[in-house]
């Protein structure tokens, strides 16, 4: 093979465990910010120019999660709107992201996708580096700096709110995080809610929630809250029994990360709408 038409990559002589710093020191055309617009020059420089007008850019609606048990459900509706229209149906805006670990994002459709599959591979990247997977708290932070590195797109219009969830094999938890657009981690005991229907979604957890809830019973109240949500905030999808389309729940334990099923989904919908209209 001919050295001077194939040259080696440049790798560092001290490998990073993170692929997220990797990217920013090596190749950071390739980082999400310099795909939607935002080059790494003005990022460095902090020369980011305002738009006048920013497009209508799909955004992802309302996603929300709480503890039950020993674990921690995470669920989001799967509408996304582009201004006043929808964009989608059928959005995933839950993501798996290791073996115990899941996260949820609300915004602008395209970075939130991307995020979540760069943190995805930066777990993966660690995990290989290390030999070991980071702790809970760890996956938390290093999601955090992502949050934080985000900021220049938020200045844009491109804002990213993501939710962590995991479950801590030494404390034998589940646990929630939920962050700010400048990257600020918080830990919630209880629940949370984030989005155009985050709010509504709020009350109707509130109201319901409780400690220590059994499978089943955070299934249901994480449907109630998101069709709640649903017929307050037009962004926000319900259910849709005919075609079929019911949002995404994931359930994260010692068991791992587990979807709940679409027949388990329907059929708790089914029984939601039958309460409605008796009422």
């Amino acid at each position: 093979m001919n050295a001077d038409r194939h040259p080696m990559p440049n790798f560092p002589s001290d490998p990073c465990s993170s692929f997220y710093q990797f990217l920013t020191t090596q190749h950071p055309e390739l980082l999400p910010m310099a795909r939607w617009g935002v080059s790494p020059t003005d990022q460095r420089s902090n020369q980011l120019p305002l738009p006048n007008h920013l497009p209508a850019w799909p955004h992802g609606t309302t996603v929300l999660a709480f503890t039950y048990g020993n674990g921690v459900l995470i669920a989001g509706d799967r509408r996304a709107t582009e201004g006043f229209q929808i964009a989608a149906n059928r959005m995933d805006k839950v993501f798996q992201t290791d073996a115990s670990s899941a996260m949820a994002i609300a915004g602008a459709a395209g970075p939130c996708v991307e995020m979540a599959k760069l943190f995805r591979i930066e777990l993966e990247h660690y995990e290989k580096l290390d030999g070991k997977a980071l702790t809970c708290e760890g996956k938390a932070t290093r999601l955090a700096y992502m949050v934080k590195a985000n900021f220049p797109m938020v200045m844009q219009g491109l804002v990213v709110i993501p939710l962590f969830v995991g479950y801590d094999q030494k404390r034998e938890i589940g646990r929630l995080f939920k962050y700010d657009v400048t990257g600020g981690r918080y830990e919630d005991t209880e629940f949370h809610a984030v989005g155009s229907g985050g709010k509504d979604a709020r009350l109707t957890l509130k109201e319901h929630f409780r400690k220590h809830l059994s499978e089943d019973k955070a299934v249901r109240l994480a449907i109630r809250a998101l069709s709640n949500a649903a017929e307050e905030d037009v962004g926000t999808g319900g259910p849709d029994l005919r075609r079929r389309i019911f949002p995404l729940v994931k359930l994260v334990d010692d068991l791992g990360v587990r979807d709940v099923e679409e027949t388990q989904l329907a059929t708790i919908c089914e029984e939601l709408l039958s309460e409605r209209q008796e009422s």
